[in-house]
């Protein structure tokens, strides 16, 4: 067994010394990506293989998002952060891997622009909410449900502004929103505003344009009370001025 593997069990008063370590690592993501400009940050699984419709989508999205100016900020391994580095590449855009040394999976990808290290995963972590203006979760395990509940979390409690938050694919998130719907909500766990903290697509274009919209907007910016989604809605609030409302809910 590898114990050094176990950072957290390592830090103890005797070796304090490692707040040193912590802080370079600090230091360095915020003297990197403070230079890289909107950013969004895409999560998914690391076991997507290339041939996956989860991998060739993400690399569709990624392209397209770095087309339209946006720095891509992955966990820098394989399957879904992999394509999203690959494709903000072959768009000529900033491709940011955020890499963590891990026992397995985790092998840096070779799409990357801008590559950082991190020991520490709190740390990275930290990088991920800090530079990113919306966050995308495509479908993926552990690491992924973390980072969508951190960032869910964060919001709730206004520790950060909020961000949109895409849930990409709906065969996959159906049945997870289905249980916040039917368990936690039902059980006031959970508030009716909260489930309006993210949304859930199919249509990586469409995506890309509510993205896009937000940042031309600064959505994240809206009072509590004012819709967050170009489409207008949440929770039956007037359509703010700027959104993208289709012909038909025009006609109507």
């Amino acid at each position: 067994m590898n114990e050094s593997q176990y950072v957290i069990d390592e830090i103890s008063g005797k070796d304090t010394w490692r707040i040193f370590r912590i802080m370079s690592e600090l230091v360095e993501g915020f003297d990197t990506l403070s230079r890289i400009g909107p950013a969004v940050s895409i999560f998914g699984s690391a076991r997507s293989k290339p041939d996956d419709p989860e991998y060739l989508l993400a690399e569709k999205l990624a392209f397209n998002l770095a087309q339209r100016g946006f720095a891509i900020i992955t966990g820098g391994g394989p399957g879904v952060m992999e394509a999203c580095n690959k494709g903000a590449m072959e768009a000529g855009g900033t491709s940011v891997g955020l890499n963590i040394r891990l026992p397995m999976e985790q092998d840096a990808n070779s799409y990357q622009t801008i590559s950082l290290d991190f020991r520490y995963f709190f740390v990275r972590k930290l990088m991920f909410v800090k530079y990113a203006m919306a966050f995308v979760i495509l479908p993926g395990g552990f690491g992924s449900l973390d980072e969508l509940y951190e960032a869910l979390t964060l919001m709730q409690t206004k520790r950060i502004k909020r961000f949109p938050l895409f849930l990409v694919g709906s065969e996959f998130w159906q049945p997870m929103l289905d249980w916040l719907k039917s368990s936690v909500l039902e059980r006031g766990l959970i508030s009716v505003q909260d489930l309006e903290l993210f949304k859930l697509v199919d249509d990586p274009d469409q995506l890309v344009e509510f993205i896009s919209w937000c940042e031309r907007e600064k959505c994240y910016d809206f009072a509590d009370n004012v819709p967050r989604w170009p489409d207008g809605t949440n929770q039956g609030n007037e359509p703010h001025p700027g959104a993208i409302i289709s012909d038909s809910k025009q006609a109507e």
